[in-house]
């Protein structure tokens, strides 16, 4: 998939961020260039071509969904922007806001997170929202292993000995309204205030479905063994307290085992296909989900019991 011109989409959020053509001296920056979209920043403003077939009655419902007034204090809302495309790819404007900071691990605001989550899954979805796309990208970082030639056979085998373990015909959604990619990447601060209140952003993948399946990157890192158990005990917590209806106090696991044994395969097969595509070996945290894979292939299936969630 080519990327788009990344000068024009440059100049585009320069025009975007300026009501007339000033000199200027905006900070300016490629914050995202994937195969799922390319995010430019120009000063207060950040432009995204999102990625081509992404446009269509589908995606404005969604981007309608971040300017509901309802999740004003959930979602980061879109600016007024032409619905112009850039080489197919449909474009939106939104505020530049602080994201989290990778750096600082201790920091992270997963308390913040999980009630932006519960609140988001207690706002009745709109009519026409399509489902959420959270089952459908592990199974696409799984076609996507499988077309990396060069990723070592041995490992591929037990990434898809794991997936074999998740139904590909799940059971009917709940029909919530869902983020459908949530991690701390998709957390702002909101815009103007450097120690305002975080908000979720990028709603590509967001609709109805399983709510279960927001927590389940967190879920799947707590039970590999990357996300501390207190960490996860202070993220399930909050979410819970907040009356989000993913995790049921009396066995949250029933809910999230399923969606966590996905997450964990889509990690450890997208690692596996960008490893071969960057011809390098295996990171630590990409090792340990490969390992946590080879965990549930084996049979043990429930990554973690009840009672340590």
């Amino acid at each position: 998939m080519l990327a788009p011109d990344l000068d024009l989409l440059r100049s585009l959020a320069r025009e975007a961020a300026h009501a007339q053509s000033t000199r200027c001296a905006c900070p300016h920056a490629v914050l995202a260039d994937r195969e799922d979209g390319t995010v430019v920043r120009h000063g207060r403003l950040v432009l995204k071509a999102h990625a081509p077939g992404t446009g269509g009655e589908d995606h404005r419902a969604r981007i309608a969904v971040a300017a509901d007034a309802r999740l004003r204090d959930v979602l980061l809302p879109p600016l007024a922007h032409p619905g112009r495309t850039i080489e197919g790819r449909p474009l939106t404007a939104w505020p530049y806001g602080t994201p989290v900071d990778p750096g600082d691990p201790d920091a992270a605001p997963w308390e913040d997170a999980a009630r932006l989550l519960a609140r988001l899954h207690r706002t009745a979805p709109p009519a026409g929202l399509p489902p959420m796309r959270a089952p459908a990208k592990a199974a696409l970082a799984v076609e996507r292993m499988c077309r990396a030639d060069a990723a070592p056979r041995s490992a591929v085998d037990t990434v898809l000995r794991a997936w074999s373990t998740v139904p590909q015909a799940p059971a009917a959604p709940s029909g919530l309204l869902c983020h459908g990619d949530f991690h701390l990447g998709q957390l702002v601060r909101e815009p103007g205030t450097p120690d305002g209140r975080w908000l979720l952003i990028d709603v590509d993948d967001l609709g109805v479905g399983d709510p279960a399946w927001d927590l389940a990157r967190p879920a799947a890192w707590f039970a590999a063994g990357i996300l501390p158990p207190e960490v996860w005990a202070r993220f399930l917590g909050a979410y819970q307290a907040e009356g989000g209806p993913a995790a049921p106090f009396d066995d949250p696991w029933a809910a999230l085992d399923l969606p966590a044994r996905a997450l964990t395969v889509q990690a450890a097969a997208l690692a596996l296909a960008k490893a071969a595509t960057e011809n390098r070996p295996l990171d630590e945290v990409e090792e340990v989900m490969i390992d946590t894979c080879a965990r549930i292939g084996a049979g043990r299936t429930e990554l973690a019991p009840p009672a340590s969630a």
